[in-house]
Parts: C-alpha cells; sequence; structure tokens
C-alpha cells in the first residue's frame, strides 16, 4: 500500500525518478495507491506492466473516470467534449487520430528538418551576438519547438506568446481552480478566432487543411487545443532538460560533440532517462488480471512513465546516462493507441538543436552551480525553470 505518490526528486540528482519509486518497483511493481481526492487505485512501476497496461483496451484514458494522483493536476471529472482526442478512447479517439496522423508522419516531420536547422542556426547567431551568460530556456528551448507547433498549426507569430503563458498555467500544479479555468477559457477563445479565421481564409497549415473536412468549429477548436498545449511546453522542456543533463555530464556531452551522427541514439537515451512526463492514468473498464492482482472495474491505475524507463530488467544499468545505449522499448511517448502524436516533431528538433548547440559552442557551461538551477517540480512537465549557460570568447 502507498499512501501517495512520491513526488520529491533526489536534491543532488535532479535527472532521476522521484524518490522511492525505484523501491517500490523491486518490491511491488504494482501496489495499491490512494488518491488524494480518497480514491483507492493502483500505482505501476515495471516497464513490462507499464506497457502492458498501455497497450490494454480493457483500460481506458477517458476523462470522467479518471482520478488523479497528485494534487493541482489539470483534470476533469467530465466526459471529454468533440475534438479532445487525448481524453477519449477507441473508436471516438479513432476517427480523430486518423485524421491528424497524416500530419505528423516521420517522413514528414524529417522534411521540416532544413527549416528547423536555419531556425536553429538563427537563435544560435542571435545568442552569440547577445553573449554570456544567457537563459538557455528563453533563448533556445522555448522558442523553437513554439514557432515550429505555432507554423504547423498557422498561428500568427504576434500571437505565439499568448498561447505560451496560457500553456504554462495550464500546468501549474500550484494554480487555483479559477487560474486554471480563466486559461482554459482564454486559450479556447483564442484558438476559435484562429479557426474561424482559417475558415475565412485557409492557408497551408494543419488547421486550414481541418476546416475542409467535417469537423465543426468546436472539434477544431479542441484539437488545436490538444495540439498546442503539447507542442508548446513538451519539447522545450525536454530540450533544456537534456542541454542540463549534458553539461552535467561531460563524457556524454564531449561523446556528443565530437560525432554529431549519434544524435538520434543520444536523443532515444535522452528521452529514456530524463523523464519529463511523471505519469499517465488509465481506468479499468471491468475485472482485470493484473500481476496476480485483481483490478476491479472504476479502480484507476497510475503509470510511473520514469521508472519504467528505469527499469533494469529492460535496460542494462539504466540510471546511467549512456548516449550509444540501446533504448528499445522506452516509454517517454507512452504505449499504445495513445502514443504520442507530435513524437516524431519532437525527435526531429531534438536531433538538430542538441548537436548544434553544443558544437557551435564547444566551451560551452553552466554559469551557475548545477545545485542552484530552480527546476520544475512546481509543474506537471518536468524541466527547469531557467538554464544559466556562459562559453568561452
Amino acid at each position: 500500500m502507498t499512501s501517495a505518490l512520491p513526488t520529491t526528486r533526489p536534491a543532488d540528482r535532479p535527472f532521476d525518478p522521484p524518490e522511492g519509486l525505484a523501491e517500490l518497483r523491486e518490491r511491488c511493481p504494482l501496489s495499491r495507491l490512494s488518491y488524494p481526492d480518497g480514491h483507492l487505485g493502483w500505482l505501476v512501476t515495471s516497464h513490462a506492466l507499464v506497457r502492458e497496461v498501455l497497450a490494454d483496451p480493457r483500460f481506458s484514458i477517458r476523462s470522467e473516470l479518471q482520478h488523479l494522483p497528485i494534487p493541482g493536476a489539470p483534470g476533469s471529472d467530465q466526459p471529454a467534449p468533440p475534438g479532445l482526442f487525448s481524453a477519449m478512447d477507441p473508436p471516438r479517439h479513432t476517427r480523430y487520430r486518423r485524421l491528424l496522423t497524416g500530419q505528423f508522419t516521420v517522413r514528414r516531420m524529417r522534411r521540416l528538418t532544413r527549416h528547423i536547422e536555419d531556425l536553429t542556426a538563427e537563435h544560435l547567431d542571435a545568442m552569440e551576438e547577445h553573449g554570456d551568460p544567457v537563459d538557455l530556456v528563453r533563448v533556445l528551448a522555448q522558442p523553437i519547438p513554439a514557432q515550429m507547433i505555432c507554423e504547423l498549426l498557422g498561428v500568427p507569430h504576434a500571437d505565439r506568446a499568448r498561447f505560451q503563458g496560457y500553456a504554462l498555467d495550464l500546468f501549474r500544479l500550484d494554480a487555483s481552480p479559477e487560474q486554471r479555468a480563466s486559461a482554459y477559457t482564454a486559450m479556447h477563445e483564442a484558438i476559435g478566432e484562429l479557426v474561424a479565421a482559417k475558415r475565412a481564409e485557409p492557408a497551408d497549415d494543419l488547421l486550414s487543411g481541418l476546416t475542409a473536412s467535417d469537423l465543426s468549429d468546436e472539434e477544431l477548436v479542441n484539437i488545436g487545443f490538444v495540439l498546442l498545449g503539447a507542442g508548446l511546453d513538451t519539447t522545450a522542456n525536454m530540450l533544456a532538460l537534456s542541454a542540463f543533463a549534458l553539461l552535467t555530464h561531460p563524457d556524454q556531452l564531449a561523446a556528443l560533440r565530437a560525432d554529431p551522427g549519434i544524435a538520434e541514439h543520444a536523443v532515444e537515451e535522452l528521452l529514456r532517462y530524463l523523464g519529463i512526463i511523471p505519469f499517465t492514468v488509465r481506468t479499468a473498464l471491468e475485472d482485470v488480471e493484473l500481476h496476480g492482482e485483481r483490478i476491479k472495474a472504476g479502480e484507476t491505475v497510475t503509470v510511473s512513465v520514469p521508472e519504467a524507463n528505469r527499469d533494469p530488467a529492460q535496460f542494462v544499468d539504466p540510471d546511467t546516462l549512456d548516449l550509444l545505449r540501446s533504448t528499445a522499448g522506452h516509454v517517454a511517448f507512452g504505449h499504445g493507441v495513445h502514443q504520442c502524436l507530435g513524437q516524431q516533431l519532437a525527435r526531429v528538433e531534438l536531433q538538430v538543436v542538441l548537436p548544434a548547440l553544443v558544437t557551435r559552442f564547444p566551451e560551452l557551461r553552466l554559469a551557475a552551480p548545477a545545485g542552484d538551477v530552480a527546476m520544475r517540480t512546481d509543474m506537471l512537465i518536468y524541466g527547469v525553470h531557467e538554464l544559466p549557460v556562459a562559453w568561452e570568447r
């Protein structure tokens, strides 16, 4: 029995999962979990069981069935409105997923590589011109993913900072219900204005393309909400946290700098090692036998993504960052039908930006002690609030 989901990261090991999860995985990879609202559900911490739960259609992602394991996590006790496909089960989820999958194929995302390279070079030029020290979050990690997802959706440049602010408010664990509701409403209204503009004057972007389908305005707004909410915050944090990890692992930093061709391997390992998504939840639609236990219909299962990616049964020496290891089977993007739709875009961005950064600035270093870097422990998506860096000129 676990009285609460562990959320405290080791102060001297900011890249490790919260303390206590590894012990739970070794002792009892499927354990009882008490939720903040009084619900008695389950916690899964092993790699094999995480994949099993995420692939089993008897476990639902529907929002109205879920109980959330930490206070302040954004959720809803209502069924997902039309278009909010991330909180739907098949077949409702399948309809939207099929409409969007073609927009995020590996081939299409790789065609964006040159654009991402040019964009990265522009930001690195500006960073060098500004001079050190700089906050890598502000000058590089946030703006590149934001510009890419906004360009894909057709968000005007002038509106990008506003949307990013809404996304940050939605992911704050200390936000009041009123603050979160205000950000949710404002973001929906802004996307509604964008959808109306696309219907009136379609352009060459994802939202414009979807206006030619049979989707309603409400569906288009909620699809835009899902894609913007994910695209504005996740990759930005992965970029910044990856840079922090490399700067505190000089042997791995040197390996990437010496051979930028290992970027694909390096990114998969950083995705496995860092675990910026702390959990996901599913609820049993019927009684399910799992690891010798009966999970009853209506019970919520919290899946620990970071701990699954540190399971020694799947990865040799999992607590060591090794950019050349095999990371086959990692669940950083989830697993099953709800695996992250934008994962290929995130991969391309990471594979371009990280090697470009470390080769452009061979003497890049932290401009503050590692222990002074402010971690995003107050946010649902883990990362750093700021990452001050400097370099020799």
